[in-house]
């Protein structure tokens, strides 16, 4: 697939569109799925200002609305932080919810255990490797999804209520990460309704109607219900890399 992703943003006054290419390794492969390329705009004439690495803003900007997102809707006490996948965004989750949040004990676990034991000795803390997703999950606060599953990986039985998940994979509409039993008996928050309802395999196929966007809680205007168990199903928006593009521009103009 390739994706274009155009975005301007009146509050930053930035204009962007990013190229997102999308392929889906049968085998492991020293390529990633995902690459991508940001362009920066200057929106008063359409000059081109910049060319940035979209594959890092991705895996940011992804990282920080997932935070965003937890910061809001995990419960009051958390211990245990699950994180399924250990691709790029595997990564980038873990950096900034260990930078922003405290937990006893992370767990990860991936289809290849090998790629979960490699992530486990190259970050900065302790991480357990779990045999099973079953194991990762039992008994997790908060819980990240970041896989490449095309069916569900993550079951309702095994979440434990009250608990916050960030379902980061399956951005297609026939794709899921979650099963029924989980959308369904969960509060559902989305970043973007119009795109969720066309875009996310885990809302279409499940029928599970959306409590929230997330701006609408930031803004104050739906509550976050941290009491409840939760779901944040993340896609991604444009204006998300436009206003990361401009402050990597900003901060890089700064400093020359």
């Amino acid at each position: 697939f390739l994706g274009v992703m155009p975005a301007y943003s009146a509050a930053d006054d930035a204009l962007t569109t990013k190229l997102v290419t999308f392929y889906e390794h049968k085998k492991d492969s020293s390529v990633p799925s995902h690459q991508a390329t940001v362009l920066l705009l200057d929106a008063s004439n359409g000059t081109l200002k910049a060319v940035l690495d979209g594959s890092v803003i991705t895996a940011k900007r992804t990282a920080a609305v997932s935070a965003i997102a937890t910061k809001f809707l995990m419960p009051p006490f958390t211990e245990v932080l699950c994180i399924l996948g250990a691709g790029v965004q595997a990564y980038s989750h873990y950096d900034i919810f260990t930078e922003l949040f405290t937990f006893k004990e992370v767990r990860i676990w991936n289809r290849t255990k090998e790629k979960a034991e490699k992530f486990a000795s190259s970050v900065t803390g302790p991480v357990r490797v779990c045999s099973s997703a079953q194991e990762a999950v039992t008994g997790a606060d908060v819980i990240v999804t970041v896989t490449m599953a095309t069916t569900p990986i993550l079951f309702g039985e095994w979440v434990k209520p009250g608990a916050h998940i960030n379902a980061v994979g399956a951005s297609r509409p026939d794709w899921r990460e979650l099963d029924d039993e989980l959308m369904k008996n969960s509060v559902l928050f989305v970043d973007s309704r119009e795109a969720a309802v066309t875009e996310s395999g885990d809302v279409i196929l499940s029928g599970a109607e959306i409590f929230a966007e997330l701006g609408e809680v930031v803004k104050g205007t739906k509550p976050a219900l941290p009491e409840k168990t939760t779901v944040f199903k993340s896609l991604g928006m444009a204006v998300e890399d436009t206003v990361a593009a401009k402050f990597v521009y900003d901060s890089w103009s700064a400093g020359n």
